[in-house]
């Protein structure tokens, strides 16, 4: 028997819990997994990254059917032209491609060069990693930083840096692999103005089991995944004790303050956020579908006034 996962016409943060709904169900009795997007219309950086990250849990929880995660799970393309175009040109088909049996027509695009998305689909498994993703997308980031987003060119510095912690977050935490995205766009909740997006998923064993051992005494009966999420952004808590290893999210906090972006981590149950003005999500939720691994956002909104 094959069970059923419909990926949301539009995919992104806001209705990734859906989602994860769906996913928590459909893997509850090991059969093999359908995840269908015929019906896509739009999916952001996060929910391209996070259906990979989906993707990979299948196959590794034996999800994609056979008993040990021999078959990959299915998955349905888009049949909206432009959307395939847009998942091939931001490299969701490379990636999917060791992860899912596709099912529909894929076109022959190569990952896009074009500027609005900065870093197609790409990933992450080790530090060696990370350190190829800021080289590859600094110049070009600095460019759309300064020239779409107003931003002084100092933070470029600050966006290399944000990015790569939001990185190494999955070679920290993840313990497997994972993927990041990086696009500018036009934000039209609320914001109208342009952004510039990273999203980072992955399917590891996330947040909470990953600080438990250094943090759960402390917390006691607190202790879950809204009080790990707590301890790693807004108190700073790593697992590793070493100064030396970066600033981590309290550094992402600090230039995003600077900045007046935005940031999300998803992990288990739970969501946390550090929520600007402009932007109307909960700072904390509890109790959401499990769904493994830990799923980050970062927006970084035009400054001043806009000329759109």
């Amino acid at each position: 028997m094959t069970r059923l996962i419909e990926v949301p016409t539009q995919f992104d943060d806001r209705s990734f819990d859906q989602f994860a709904s769906a996913f928590a169900a459909a893997t509850a009795d090991g059969e093999r997994l359908l995840f269908d997007a015929h019906a896509a219309e739009w999916a952001s950086p996060y929910g391209l990254v996070g259906l990979l990250a989906a993707g990979q849990a299948a196959r590794s929880s034996g999800g994609g059917g056979g008993g040990g995660g021999t078959e990959r799970p299915l998955l349905t393309a888009p049949t909206h032209a432009d959307v395939l175009t847009y998942w091939t040109r931001a490299g969701f088909f490379r990636e999917a491609a060791d992860l899912f049996e596709i099912h529909g027509k894929v076109p022959r695009v190569k990952a896009a060069d074009e500027s609005d998305v900065l870093l197609p689909v790409t990933p992450v498994r080790a530090a060696e990693d990370v350190h190829a993703v800021v080289s590859k997308i600094q110049e070009r980031a600095a460019a759309i930083l300064a020239s779409e987003l107003g931003l002084d060119p100092k933070a470029t510095m600050g966006f290399a840096m944000a990015l790569s912690e939001a990185c190494q977050n999955i070679v920290e935490h993840a313990g497997t692999g994972g993927w990041v995205a990086v696009q500018a766009y036009d934000w039209r909740r609320k914001l109208a103005k342009r952004v510039v997006v990273i999203a980072v998923a992955d399917a590891g064993v996330g947040f909470r089991h990953s600080l438990e051992p250094t943090q759960s005494k402390r917390f006691g009966a607190r202790w879950g995944d809204a009080a790990a999420l707590e301890a790693a952004l807004i108190q700073g808590v790593s697992r590793f004790r070493d100064p030396g290893r970066g600033q981590g999210l309290a550094g992402i906090r600090r230039y995003l303050a600077r900045w007046d972006g935005k940031i999300a981590i998803r992990s288990g149950t739970a969501r946390i956020a550090i929520v600007p003005k402009w932007d109307d999500d909960v700072p904390l939720k509890d109790g959401l579908p499990a769904f493994p691994g830990a799923q980050v956002l970062i927006i970084i909104p035009e400054q001043g006034s806009t000329k759109r």
